[in-house]
């Protein structure tokens, strides 16, 4: 029986993690996915969030920007349009574009005639929120 999972987390630019690891676990669009050794085939809609992944007995996280996740044969897929690790965070670029989302929705909220894109605003400030939890439990 498998013992272990290759895990890739891949963006536009570049593979991010190519790793032996224990266990996934993946911010899906409708909440977390786990993933074990031998799991079924499975390809699922990811949502902004902290990916974590078990190696070694640690537990590992790293942000992605969405994208899709892919199961087979003991392989797990990560495409993503982001990816950074805790340390990689810019916390501080992280809390201005949460600052600038949360401005616009207030914008939105006080004059609803202005042309603004809402769903790209509140995705901005979802994607900023969750940068920061992942750096923060980094």
């Amino acid at each position: 029986m498998a013992k272990s999972l290759t895990l890739r987390v891949i963006t536009p630019e570049a593979i991010v993690l190519d790793e032996i690891v224990e266990s996934v676990v993946v911010p899906a669009s409708d909440g977390l996915i786990g993933i074990l050794p031998r799991h079924a085939r499975m390809v699922a809609a990811l949502d902004s969030g902290t990916l974590k992944y078990a190696r070694a007995g640690e537990e590992r996280r790293l942000f992605v920007a969405g994208g899709f996740a892919e199961v087979q044969s003991d392989t797990v897929r990560v495409i993503t349009q982001a990816s950074e690790r805790p340390l990689e965070i810019d916390v501080e670029r992280a809390e201005q574009a949460a600052t600038r989302a949360r401005e616009r929705l207030r914008t939105r909220a006080a004059a609803p005639g202005v042309d603004l894109d809402l769903l790209r605003a509140e995705a901005s400030l979802r994607r900023a929120i969750q940068r920061l939890r992942t750096a923060q439990s980094g």
